[in-house]
């Protein structure tokens, strides 16, 4: 009877723990590495910084053959405004804010009198701890849904991928029969850019 009741305990304890752990959301325990990340873009605020297309680049897809600059421009202890100037178009920023679950990525896209554009503010949330060096953000509902309003039914799919290294910055979007990737040299700040559009 003493053993029965000693392995009826153990199983309950057992089944306690579980439970404990099946509650926990998954992601819980990683905010460290979405913390990093965060952090380690954070560092370079204040400096802009040179790219070059290393995948996905065509004549006439509105990137090829012009300077690319990343500036880390604004930065608070829970977001980063990062303006992406492609030549003399200066309508987009990278927004990076910290939420309960991890990070979200948001394009804001601006016409040059500083209205919004009507596709802006898209992108997603990380669905995985990711690594301190690396953060995937996967297109959210709110996007999918702007994207079909206007006309954009290719970038239903999309999945946005940052990764910050030593020496390099990776920008890279990703869908069927799309994989457009910049890199910019973090070795070698360049002088600021413009304000960008609408962020006077």
């Amino acid at each position: 009877m003493a053993k029965t009741s000693t392995l009826r305990g153990y199983f309950t304890r057992a089944l306690v723990c579980s439970a404990a752990l099946i509650a926990v959301p998954s992601n819980a325990a990683n905010s460290v590495q979405h913390q990093q990340f965060f952090e380690s873009i954070a560092t370079l605020c204040g400096q802009a910084f040179a790219g070059k297309i290393t995948a996905g680049g065509s004549e006439g897809d509105g990137f090829s053959g012009k300077a690319l600059i990343m500036h880390v421009r604004e930065c608070s202890d829970t977001e980063l405004k990062v303006p992406f100037h492609v030549g003399e178009d200066h309508s987009r920023t990278w927004v990076i804010t910290q939420t309960d679950t991890g990070l979200r990525l948001k394009h804001d896209h601006r016409h040059k009198d500083g209205s919004e554009d009507k596709v802006t503010m898209y992108g997603g949330d990380t669905r995985d701890v990711g690594t301190a060096n690396m953060q995937s953000f996967p297109v959210d509902d709110e996007s999918i849904v702007n994207f079909k309003q206007n006309g954009l039914d290719q970038s239903v799919t999309n999945v946005w991928q940052m990764m910050i290294e030593a020496h390099t910055f990776t920008y890279r979007l990703m869908r069927e029969n799309r994989d457009f990737r910049v890199e910019f040299d973090l070795t070698k700040p360049v002088a600021l850019p413009p304000v960008p559009w609408g962020h006077e």
